[in-house]
């Protein structure tokens, strides 16, 4: 099971809200369950593809346009193809050939305006995609009784079926009420919609298609409304079609429980140890929570760190940049942890032998924290004494004495004369005329 690749899949909507032909009533639902299930598709992180590779053709009632909108988007796709209608299901002909409806399609005589579901076949055929699929929101009239999609679930939905393809509809029989009083999706694609936007708790990390198909038919049969028929082909059942949002719910805290014990392990000492499990963990928070999740960005934080306390500060730094304009994008130059990760970063930077660079950092940080915080908070003592070592490393002793008798004075009145923090910083305080370099 697996995700496509996004930039090597294709999304196409099909859709029709409004019609001409008085016989065919307007379907406002279909509007935004378009809209919204492309909005879906095309998130940043649980999405399927980039908005770039979703063509929508929305009441597009050229025939044309939508035959050559859809051409070029099925032969852009290389791994996934995912083609979803919605609107009214017309049959015509001695064969009852599924006609998909369009705006200006006729109920009388839809073969002249209308998209064949054949032509459709024949396009994700031509499509190059490692995996097709095909799922069909179409409500169908009386006349539609003994057209491929109604009587018989053997045999009728087979002549649908696309080699290396799979076909998901909506119903079985002709009286599928396409929308329900109240709601403002379609009865079926809108359960989909719920799915793909709430996930199901307990469920799987990802959803294939048949995973989807068989919670749609549970659900759709729970309700009373037409049960929904699928028809696959080789490997297009196992293809996943969307992230259970669901699944984070659960996975988020342990997640923290492996990064908060990683974290200890470092400050017992076993850095390399530490950056190896946060490594690891990262991975599973970006895939499961999302990039730009803040549960993430700490995972980040912490593991750059401790590759500086197993050695790699330059390393750790590098990471600490990259992670820097992150967080000042997304959180804001204010928040906490964007300030520790300046902290962080100066650390690194003048293990790496940076020490001129640090400084400047931290007397930067140092306003901030003042600022924020207060002279007397712990983090911003904690940045004074960081300055104040680096300071001493680059000839600005007098000052880094200044800093570390203000901090010395402040901590032994808050914290006590034998607190490890007070003791640290008279050792540094007693030690700058012969600077020694620790942690």
């Amino acid at each position: 099971m697996r995700l496509p690749d996004p930039l090597r899949s294709r999304v196409v909507l099909i859709g029709a809200s409004r019609y001409s032909d008085p016989a065919l009533p307007d379907l406002p639902v279909v509007e935004k369950t378009v809209t919204d299930l492309a909005g879906l598709l095309t998130e940043p992180h649980h999405g399927l593809v980039p908005e770039s590779h979703c063509t929508v053709l929305l009441d597009d009632g050229d025939l044309r346009t939508v035959g050559d909108r859809l051409r070029s988007a099925v032969a852009g796709a290389e791994d996934l193809l995912l083609v979803h209608y919605a609107g009214h299901g017309l049959v015509a002909g001695r064969r009852h050939t599924l006609y998909l409806g369009l705006p200006d399609s006729r109920w009388e005589a839809p073969e002249f305006n209308s998209l064949e579901y054949d032509k459709l076949r024949d396009a994700v055929l031509d499509s190059p995609s490692e995996t097709k699929v095909v799922i069909l929101d179409c409500c169908f009239s009386g006349r539609a009784v003994g057209d491929p999609l109604g009587g018989g679930t053997v045999g009728r939905i087979e002549q649908l079926a696309v080699a290396g393809t799979y076909v998901l509809t909506s119903a079985q029989r002709d009286q599928v009420a396409l929308a329900l009083p109240d709601e403002e999706h379609t009865a079926f694609s809108g359960r989909l919609i719920r799915l793909l936007r709430e996930g199901v708790v307990g469920g799987p990390e990802l959803f294939t298609v048949d995973d989807l198909y068989r919670r749609l038919r549970a659900i759709m049969a729970a309700e009373g409304l037409p049960t929904p028929l699928n028809r696959g082909a080789g490997t297009a059942a196992s293809i996943a079609l969307g992230v259970n949002r669901a699944f984070a719910a659960t996975a988020g805290p342990e997640l923290r429980r492996r990064h908060g014990a990683a974290v200890e392990q470092g400050k017992a000492g076993d850095w390399a140890g530490a950056a190896e499990q946060l490594r690891k963990t990262v991975a599973e928070q970006t895939r499961i929570l999302g990039a730009e999740h803040e549960d993430t960005l700490r995972g980040r934080q912490s593991h750059a760190h401790s590759l500086g306390g197993a050695g790699s500060p330059a390393q750790a730094a590098d990471l600490l940049r990259r992670l820097l304009a992150d967080q000042l994008r997304l959180l804001g130059p204010d928040h906490e942890d964007t300030l520790r990760t300046r902290q962080f970063l100066a650390v690194n930077l003048g293990e790496a032998g940076h020490r001129e660079e640090a400084a400047g950092l931290l007397r930067l940080l140092l306003a901030d924290r003042e600022r924020v915080l207060g002279r007397e908070h712990p983090h911003t003592l904690r940045t004074r004494h960081l300055l104040a070592r680096n300071l001493a490393f680059t000839g600005g002793r007098e000052e880094a004495q200044a800093l570390l008798g203000e901090v010395v004075a402040v901590r032994e009145r808050l914290l006590g004369t034998d607190h490890p923090h007070t003791r640290r910083a008279r050792e540094d305080l007693a030690g700058v005329s012969g600077v020694r370099e620790v942690r």
